[in-house]
């Protein structure tokens, strides 16, 4: 394998053309790299960048080459060993292939590639083709979205908006109305001089008329090849989008059923989908709510990361996103968004309430809810009943997380273009 380092000053970024060629060209392979990577992540650095390795056999490109039957010519530079009509015996046919396949004298294989992507380039790989369903535009009150777009051309700006083309454009033009007149009458003068040169005893009359020619060529010298009334400028102006609001409520299980191994799942697919929402919407809001047998709204890191037991009522979250909702994002002017994440752990007298609350306040109100339970034992009452809640309603989802490696491809399920 073959290290290479880049020692030009000022190499910053002068491959970035080449760079997203390739990575446009490959991107299913770094996603399948990236699906694979997610799993052996940390919680914590979840949007940092990641060690990519594609094997060596997916970056082959088709190639057009010189067949090996047949009768053949070629012509080698440099070649001080052979004449025409010597006979060369022919290579074996595993010469010329490399050494695909086996191990090198150096210790590094060379059957794969790999590479460092940034931060930006994984979160776009990992969230590509993804998006909240069901969004629609809502009433954008408060809302200060803009977009910069072109707006014409004005005589002041900024010197790095300055438009070439139209400057010079209107530098001609002003020179051509200044110095028109004074080249015509040049052309004229020129004309008279060359007619009387031929003549003799016309020196004061050739002499007036040399005079008038260099004050014309003078005048026409002064008009400046541009003035700062050529200089046009890209003017540009905000303009005001129709703005889309959306509220994300994310309900976690934290009663002592739900043991560390759990807890690190449900935060691994959190985390995702919080830094998904965070990226791709800045106008939404996310509210997080914990659960065992009371539910309280906490800030992101208590939600991720504060320890708590009890048992488990998961009623009091769906009671507690309602009443938030209502208060403070009424569906007429929201885009209203949940997800679950439980062991499926829940008091047998508490799911029918749950079911109601769903049926009854949640769906009517909201575009999107899915549920994710982790674990690995037989589904229990709460799966049951959110199960038929999903064949009666398609803006309620359910899916099953068994271990980590389920929960990216869950993920993107969940949130897939459609």
């Amino acid at each position: 394998m073959a290290h290479f380092i880049d020692r030009r000053l000022n190499a910053k970024n002068k491959s970035s053309v080449n760079r997203q060629r390739f990575l446009n060209r490959h991107r299913q392979q770094i996603k399948d790299s990236i699906g694979d990577a997610i799993v052996d992540r940390s919680v914590t650095d979840v949007s940092s960048g990641e060690h990519i390795t594609i094997p060596r056999r997916d970056l082959s490109e088709p190639i057009f080459h010189q067949g090996k039957s047949g009768k053949r010519q070629r012509v080698h530079p440099g070649n001080d060993q052979f004449k025409a009509g010597d006979k060369i015996e022919r290579p074996n046919a595993s010469d010329g292939k490399g050494n695909e396949g086996q191990a090198s004298n150096n210790g590094e294989g060379i059957d794969e590639f790999s590479f460092e992507i940034s931060r930006d380039e994984y979160l776009d790989l990992l969230f590509d083709d993804l998006e909240l369903p069901n969004l629609a535009a809502k009433e954008n009150a408060q809302l200060l979205e803009f977009k910069i777009t072109r707006a014409g051309f004005s005589n002041v700006g900024l010197p790095n908006n300055i438009n070439v083309i139209r400057s010079l454009k209107k530098s001609i033009a002003r020179r051509i109305a200044l110095t028109g007149a004074t080249k015509c009458q040049l052309k004229t003068l020129k004309a008279q001089l060359a007619s009387l040169e031929t003549t003799i005893g016309n020196d004061a009359q050739i002499k007036r008329l040399k005079t008038d020619i260099d004050q014309c060529e003078k005048r026409i010298k002064r008009v400046p090849f541009i003035d700062d009334f050529d200089l046009q400028f890209n003017n540009y102006a905000k303009v005001a989008l129709p703005s889309t609001k959306a509220v994300m409520f994310c309900i976690m299980d934290v009663s002592g059923s739900m043991d560390q191994a759990t807890k690190d799942i449900a935060k691994r697919f959190y985390i995702l989908l919080y830094l998904f929402l965070s990226r791709n919407y800045q106008t939404i809001e996310v509210v997080f709510i914990r659960h065992h047998t009371q539910a309280k709204e906490v800030d992101e890191h208590e939600f991720f990361y504060s320890q708590e037991t009890g048992g488990t009522v998961v009623s009091s979250a769906l009671t507690l996103m309602h009443d938030i909702q209502q208060a403070r994002y009424p569906a007429s002017q929201w885009n209203v968004y949940g997800a679950q994440a439980s062991d499926g752990d829940n008091w047998n007298t508490d799911t029918p309430q749950c079911s109601t609350i769903l049926n009854r306040d949640l769906l009517p109100n909201i575009r999107y809810f899915s549920y994710i339970e982790i674990s690995q034992r037989p589904h229990q009452s709460l799966w049951n009943s959110y199960e038929k809640i999903a064949r009666e309603h398609c803006e309620f989802v359910i899916k099953h997380i068994q271990d980590a490696s389920d929960i990216y491809p869950v993920f993107r399920q969940l949130f897939a273009k459609s």
